[in-house]
């Protein structure tokens, strides 16, 4: 299999880092020398890019000539906030830059594929299983944190029981397992998706290189806006379940 570039430079880098870290969780690496593969190389290249856009943005600033940069961050912002209230509601401006994250961090991940047939070792991350899975892992967390911190520990656990207390014995183990499954519906959503984009286009890529996979591009674009926009919409819907004073 090629490796890319960047993924010697990474590794190079940050290999070693790595390779420790997973040692202490008891995990080890297929190779132990090269410990990021590309689809994670990618990940923090797509991160890497997100920081350097928006420190761009600050340091250009500008209310009588707003750059492009400017133009484009306001955009989003406008966009996800419009999201934020109509879904979260009152305070949705706490969670606002979370769910801006995470609506950029697919979207350009699932970008990503739109060249994997013309750059040899490019590969979409999402549709590796571990990175929507790691992105699933991050919300769960990240909602159920800001369950406890609002609602308050007792209060948070106890709506987990429903409304009704003599079904709380039934309702309790129903709901966590409800909740669990939100990684696993996140995940197989995305990464199905993202493979299955994948695998239609580099298909007939390999079968009639020209003008037929031009549709199958524009299908990939589509299908990474929507899925983008689909795993924002739903960390907002678990945030605003998770804060709201009335269950």
């Amino acid at each position: 299999m090629q490796v890319l570039g960047i993924t010697h430079f990474f590794n190079l880098l940050f290999g070693p880092i790595f390779a420790w870290l997973m040692g202490l969780v008891g995990a080890q690496p297929i190779k132990p020398n090269a410990p990021i593969n590309d689809a994670f190389a990618l990940e923090m290249l797509v991160v890497l890019g997100l920081i350097l856009f928006f420190v761009l943005v600050r340091l250009s600033l500008s209310v009588e000539k707003p750059g492009a940069a400017q133009q484009i961050a306001e955009m989003v912002h406008e966009f996800v906030g419009g999201m934020g209230d109509q879904v979260i509601g009152h305070g949705y401006e706490r969670f606002q830059s979370f769910a801006t994250c995470v609506f950029l961090f697919v979207l350009i991940n699932n970008m990503i594929g739109l060249v994997s047939g013309l750059i040899p070792g490019v590969v979409t991350p999402t549709g590796q299983p571990v990175v929507p899975l790691g992105i699933a892992l991050m919300t769960f967390i990240y909602y159920n944190f800001h369950g406890f911190r609002v609602q308050g520990p007792v209060k948070y656990i106890k709506h987990f029981a429903g409304p009704m207390p003599a079904l709380s014995p039934l309702m309790f183990p129903i709901e966590i397992v409800s909740h669990l499954a939100r990684i696993m519906s996140l995940t197989i959503r995305l990464y199905a998706n993202m493979l299955a984009s994948d695998l239609l286009y580099l298909v007939w890529f390999s079968l009639i290189p020209i003008a037929i996979p031009a549709v199958f591009l524009g299908l990939h674009f589509f299908v990474s806006i929507i899925q983008a926009f689909v795993f924002m919409l739903l960390t907002m819907i678990y945030l605003s379940l998770a804060v709201a004073h009335d269950h």
